[in-house]
């Protein structure tokens, strides 16, 4: 049996992260993630979550509660928004270099300076670099189901999972979410099986100075050095993408819904024009789609949900065979550059015999509203562009005054 409801993207998290058993929470209120840290402070206060919340004085706080906890064998779970995750910054790479499965919600908002409480995915790629998983979500039913599948995800690969959907655009927004039972999420999701042992009759140090090179440890036996240490989670995210797609799997089997492993795609089958974003506008773009196949235009939509680890190129390649024009559209942008998808997608078509024309269009940041008519006229723009020769560009910033 199911719970079917009307709820905000902030309420699904919640409601995810009960289902999960989480036994320590600690987070900082920050808009738009306030509803979220409020929501499950309710329900450990109600008692319909047996969970220690962790009051703290901010969010670099916040993390390394999570850090202690995890560490102990505790499921974890902690959120944030923009500069809240900046603030985080030190305590991400802390997380991560510790192989700890911490799952996070980011709820994407631009950063300072300046000020702003609207949606931009600008605080969660500038973390590309931690060595957390990154999984994009189109929608509040997405949301639900991937902070599920990110601990079943974690606790697999022993790394942290971010999990990340739009400010105000899900956060706020009510749209209906299905919601499985207690029990079928416990038999999907087991109890989480902790890599670090703390023994009072076994004292240890847990991440210590390391030196450059290989050395033995007090019984003889050789050990890592840091750069041994920094392979293996580059290794282990390396070969997630594996685990990321059986776990979407197995969930689809259980509960019916399939988001895709690490990409999914609309109408591509005899796709010419692929338009690709992440998170809530992918989806718009898919009704741009639609949109552009009414007017002739043989468009379809590749959503990249999982940006770190980066798709593999044999996925990529598949996703993108018949591309003639491929169409980007990001919150963010790598500063002196352009965007990081766009980066990322060319580097993964290198070698691959895709020779699509490539432009890049920076989209929505600051709240600053994209609607699909918007998104068809910017595709239209960008195919009589490279049926005049060019067929790269350098990134447009929709919808901005640039004179």
């Amino acid at each position: 049996m199911t719970d079917a409801r009307i709820i905000t993207g902030n309420q699904a998290a919640a409601l995810a992260a009960r289902l999960c058993d989480v036994q320590v929470i600690a987070a900082y209120p920050i808009t738009p993630q306030s509803q979220l840290a409020e929501m499950l402070s309710l329900y450990v206060e109600s008692g319909q979550l047996r969970a220690e919340y962790v009051r703290v004085e901010g969010e670099h706080s916040a993390m390394t509660v999570c850090i202690g906890a995890s560490t102990v064998g505790a499921r974890v779970f902690t959120a944030t928004s923009s500069n809240g995750l900046l603030y985080m910054h030190e305590q991400l790479h802390w997380a991560a270099g510790s192989r700890l499965p911490i799952v996070m919600c980011c709820v994407n908002r631009g950063v300072g300076a300046p000020w702003s409480i609207f949606n931009d995915q600008q605080d969660s790629l500038a973390q590309r670099d931690t060595g957390w998983i990154q999984m994009y979500c189109r929608d509040n039913q997405e949301i639900l189901d991937t902070i599920i599948q990110a601990y079943r995800i974690a606790e697999t690969v022993y790394a942290p999972v971010m999990v990340c959907y739009d400010g105000f655009v899900l956060s706020h927004t009510m749209m209906p979410v299905v919601s499985p039972t207690p029990a079928a999420v416990r038999k999907f999701l087991p109890p989480y099986k902790p890599h670090t042992i703390l023994d009072s009759n076994n004292p240890m140090t847990i991440n210590s100075v390391l030196l450059p090179n290989r050395r033995p440890d007090a019984e003889g036996v050789l050990c890592d050095g840091y750069m041994e240490m920094r392979y293996k989670l580059q290794n282990a995210l390396n070969r997630s993408p594996e685990t990321i797609r059986e776990v979407n799997r197995q969930y689809a089997e259980a509960f019916g819904r399939d988001h895709g492993g690490m990409l999914w795609t609309h109408r591509t089958e005899d796709a010419e024009v692929i338009l690709t974003s992440m998170g809530s506008l992918a989806a718009e773009a898919t009704v741009a789609a639609d949109a552009l196949r009414e007017e002739g235009i043989k468009a379809g939509v590749v959503g990249i949900r999982v940006f770190r680890p980066f798709p593999e190129k044999k996925e990529v390649v598949a996703a993108y065979r018949n591309a003639k024009a491929i169409i980007l559209f990001e919150k963010s942008v790598s500063y002196g550059y352009e965007g990081g998808l766009c980066s990322d997608l060319k580097a993964a078509f290198y070698g691959s015999g895709i020779n699509a024309a490539i432009h890049d269009h920076v989209a929505g940041l600051g709240g600053r509203d994209v609607k699909a008519r918007e998104l068809v006229e910017a595709v239209k723009s960008s195919l009589a562009r490279i049926a005049e020769g060019e067929r790269e560009l350098n990134t447009t910033w929709l919808n901005c005054h640039t004179e």
